[in-house]
């Protein structure tokens, strides 16, 4: 019995297929899933202006822009917290906010105690990967309290003047 040759159109589907297949199994590259692409908030820890090494809570705070008046909503609104996470504008390099401790609507009337903040930094961008791209960070970070005549803030402290992760907190605010 003779055998017939492999034709040639068989051997360019067969190679066809495997490198099709290859390509598939080893074109695919680790970091096509981002798992570490945000840009980190600031995180500020508050604490107690008589003991410094306490944290204290901060009853019903609400934080808003200045130029927009929307609540942040990195954090529950109007809620009882030791510490937040607040978002910075990365297309400039200041971020005006006001703080509110007891805060309560009264007929669309903000009735808590405001305090305004501003917070002064470099913004810059910093590759992480082919899938996540870019994420912002903030180096020289500073701070501005207004004064007013009931201010419930007290003092501020820059903990870490460049923010780059969320693992620990930036901002330290006495009251």
């Amino acid at each position: 019995m003779h055998r017939r040759p492999f034709p040639i159109a068989s051997l360019l589907i067969l190679f066809s297929l495997t490198l099709l297949l290859t390509a598939f199994l080893f074109g695919c590259e680790k970091d096509d899933i981002c798992v570490d692409g945000d840009t980190p908030l600031l995180i500020i820890r508050f604490y107690d202006q008589a003991n410094p090494e306490s944290t204290k809570t901060v009853p019903g705070i609400r934080v808003t822009g200045i130029g927009n008046g929307e609540p942040i909503t990195s954090f529950a609104d109007r809620s009882t917290l030791d510490s937040i996470g607040i978002p910075l504008r990365l297309d400039m390099g200041v971020t005006e906010l006001v703080f509110i401790t007891n805060s309560e609507d009264d007929e669309g009337t903000e009735i808590g105690n405001q305090d305004t903040l501003r917070f002064t930094y470099t913004p810059t961008s910093t590759f992480v990967s082919r899938a996540c791209g870019f994420i912002g960070q903030y180096e020289d970070l500073n701070s501005v309290l207004t004064a007013d005549a009931n201010n419930w803030i007290q003092s501020i402290e820059i903990s870490t003047p460049f923010v780059q992760s969320i693992d620990s907190a930036h901002v330290k605010i006495f009251h």
